[in-house]
């Protein structure tokens, strides 16, 4: 019988470094996915830490900054890897295909930061790979995504002036159309902790 892995992408505190955080949808998201790893800790699946880094190029994943480190609240177990990665998906610049192989994993359970870029990504190449991959959106967080042609230098005002700009849910509702049925399984943080999320 394959074992489930929880793979728990990026939720560091570089994006709080950044002015759209005042964007985000859920603040709380290390709380949220902090539920899923003591749910997962108890039913014995591997919980794998997933940070994004950008040596050298000075913003806020350059690792030389300091903040390429977990929210505070989150606290891997000595047990559980922690690899670094410098694309957007949490399998091509690491070994983390080797690590689940090696603990005969065969399901993903993604969660993280952000939820239609590093999450998204590492859900299509998971399924991809051959894994059955469960996305719990409630446990990743995105931001208002301003249209491609303004994105790089537009202020936070700018973004919300736009009306090209989508909200966080539009951005969220994408990905879960998506994913579902195609690449990945929806699940909600109660179906996984038995606990309800406080809203």
């Amino acid at each position: 019988m394959s074992r489930t892995a929880l793979i728990v992408i990026d939720v560091q505190e570089s994006f709080r470094t950044r002015p759209n955080w005042q964007l985000v949808n859920h603040p709380d998201i290390a709380e949220r996915v902090d539920r899923l790893v003591r749910a997962a800790r108890v039913k014995d699946d591997l919980v794998v830490w997933v940070l994004h880094s950008e040596p050298g190029t000075g913003g806020a994943f350059d690792p030389a900054l300091g903040n390429v480190r977990l929210l505070d609240g989150l606290e891997p177990l000595p047990t559980e890897p922690i690899i670094t990665k410098t694309s957007h998906n949490a399998f091509t610049t690491t070994n983390l295909q080797q690590l689940l192989t090696q603990h005969g994993v065969g399901e993903i359970v993604v969660c993280g930061i952000r939820t239609e870029q590093c999450c998204e990504t590492t859900a299509r190449v998971g399924s991809d790979l051959g894994y059955e991959v469960v996305f719990v959106t409630e446990a990743t967080a995105t931001m208002a995504l301003a249209h491609w042609s303004i994105r790089e230098q537009a202020s936070v005002d700018e973004i919300l002036a736009d009306s090209r700009t989508l909200t966080a849910e539009q951005v969220t509702e994408r990905t879960e159309y998506a994913l579902a049925g195609r690449f990945a399984t929806i699940r909600t943080l109660d179906e996984l902790t038995g606990v309800p999320v406080s809203s």
